[in-house]
């Protein structure tokens, strides 16, 4: 076990420490929220600061019986190049979904803030009087958003402008991404009651999930609707009257959803998700239904484009129809921090692969970019190792001084503005929502969550009562990691109360 050990970079005293100066406001701060302002009227706390963690942080990781060698953690002023207070920051420990932070902080660098996401429409043979006398190739860009609302929209409007009958099959391009069993190994398998566990993909539809609304009529009776509709999927309700208000779906077959639980008639709608589906087979079927309903007719059906299609394109010369954008990429940014989206933050490490979309994505193309990109920022090759991009594999892991420092770069870094506002709020919103809900940390914590059953994980920055500001990078490892959370959020408390 490593001990702890001598603070790094402590000045002799306390108030030579203090009176350093410190960071009140980032850069561009004018040209938006300004989430860290210097408390006024409030004196700096030069006499009694503690300048090490106080025993109820080692308490918490005590009392949950996990060892002082699987807790790691570095804080440090962002304007200041030592730590304030460190504990086997060297150490590479897992960073679980604190690995979204170098995922969002390498886009906004490399790709920059103005960047979307593109689907395209491209019509395989001519258009005569609103029929395609082809098929009509619907071209994935890599956008993790894409919603069956927006693909219903996109589509009245291709046929507003006179597509109204497809006299072919509509032909699903996602080759976009190439992506190998290997480079998939490391994450956990989808699962249909595990949204969050889907596998990136170059067109995927609602992020794969299906919701079922289970609406109450009365006299035991339920009414059941699919969001978005699959064509061919039926649904099968085993939904009984009575006290509770539960609700539970499953495939009961390849293309049944038996719907079952208990609802009492007062319960109101509930809501169920799932992901039912790879994303091939649940585009596939949510696009023959939203092409209908937006009012075309489709004489073929929905299939993909595979490799040979590709290569053999030459026979049918495709004409570009329309394109369907993104937001930009700050308004995702802040969905994958603030909720820590998986499949946004795995979409969007793929992106990261030079020459995206000019050239097919690959886990490995956006590895060496980011590690390049790391490199660029003044860390070493094996102080953070990201392969997803989401955290959701435990070979991605940091030191915590490592991670710590890029936050402080990020900081004065010329996208600050974007990529704080994305962080959760302590005790506000995003993950955090529930978290610091009364103490010194409420409102004045900035920190990006990080959740594996045997990992949990804190970083961002931490303003304390002087106003100054602190990057963190905290984790535990450890099958026990989450009893021993508590012991993440005091020292939070910590650095907020005395920093």
């Amino acid at each position: 076990m490593r001990p702890l050990r001598p603070f790094r970079g402590l000045l002799a005293l306390t108030t030579a420490w203090l009176v350093c100066g410190g960071a009140s406001a980032y850069p561009g701060a004018d040209a938006g929220p300004k989430p860290f302002q210097p408390a006024r009227g409030r004196p700096a706390p030069l006499a009694g600061l503690k300048l090490l963690p106080p025993t109820v942080v080692f308490d918490r990781l005590r009392e949950a019986g996990v060892p002082s060698s699987q807790f790691a953690f570095h804080v440090r002023r962002v304007d200041a190049p030592r730590a304030v207070a460190a504990l086997n920051d060297e150490q590479p420990i897992v960073l679980a979904s604190t690995a979204k932070i170098v995922t969002t902080l390498a886009a906004l660098d490399l790709l920059g803030p103005e960047h979307r996401w593109t689907t395209r429409a491209l019509a395989r043979g001519e258009i005569v009087d609103g029929r395609l006398e082809g098929d009509l190739l619907i071209v994935g860009g890599g956008d993790a958003s894409l919603t069956s609302d927006a693909l219903r929209r996109w589509f009245a409007r291709l046929q507003a402008d006179g597509l109204r009958e497809i006299h072919g099959d509509i032909v699903l391009d996602r080759l976009a991404f190439r992506l190998s069993p290997e480079d998939l190994a490391r994450t956990p398998l989808p699962d249909p009651e595990r949204p969050h566990h889907a596998w990136p993909d170059a067109l995927p539809l609602d992020a794969g999930v299906l919701r079922v609304v289970v609406s109450p009529q009365g006299q035991g009776k339920v009414a059941l609707r699919m969001q978005p509709v699959l064509d061919g999927v039926q649904l099968v309700s085993a939904v009984a009257s009575g006290p509770g208000c539960q609700a539970q779906a499953e495939l009961a077959g390849p293309l049944t959803l038996k719907v079952s639980g208990m609802l009492a008639p007062e319960c109101g709608e509930r809501r169920v998700e799932l992901m039912p589906m790879s994303h091939a087979e649940f585009g596939a079927r949510a696009i023959a239904a939203l092409w209908v309903e937006a009012g075309g007719t489709l004489s073929g059906h929905v299939v993909e484009r595979s490799e040979r299609d590709e290569a053999a394109e030459s026979m049918h010369e495709a004409t570009p129809l329309a394109v369907l954008e993104s937001e930009p990429l700050p308004v995702r940014v802040r969905e994958i921090n603030k909720l820590s989206h998986n499949l946004l933050a795995r979409n969007l490490w793929l992106t990261l692969s030079p020459d995206f979309p000019q050239r097919s994505a690959t886990s490995a193309g956006a590895r060496e970019r980011v590690q390049a990109w790391l490199q660029a920022q003044g860390l070493k090759t094996d102080d953070i190792e990201v392969d997803t991009g989401s955290g959701l594999s435990r070979s991605e892991r940091a030191r915590p001084r490592a991670l710590a420092q890029l936050l402080a770069r990020a900081w004065r870094g010329p996208h600050a503005q974007d990529f704080v506002v994305s962080l959760p709020i302590a005790g506000v919103d995003g993950t955090l929502a529930r978290r610091f809900l009364t103490g010194p940390a409420t409102g004045n914590a900035w920190l990006k969550t990080g959740s594996l059953l045997d990992a949990r994980a804190l970083a961002g920055y931490v303003k304390g009562r002087s106003g100054k500001v602190y990057a963190l990078a905290a984790m535990i490892h450890h099958p026990d990691a989450a009893a021993a959370a508590p012991a993440l959020d005091a020292l939070v408390e910590w650095i907020a109360e005395n920093g």
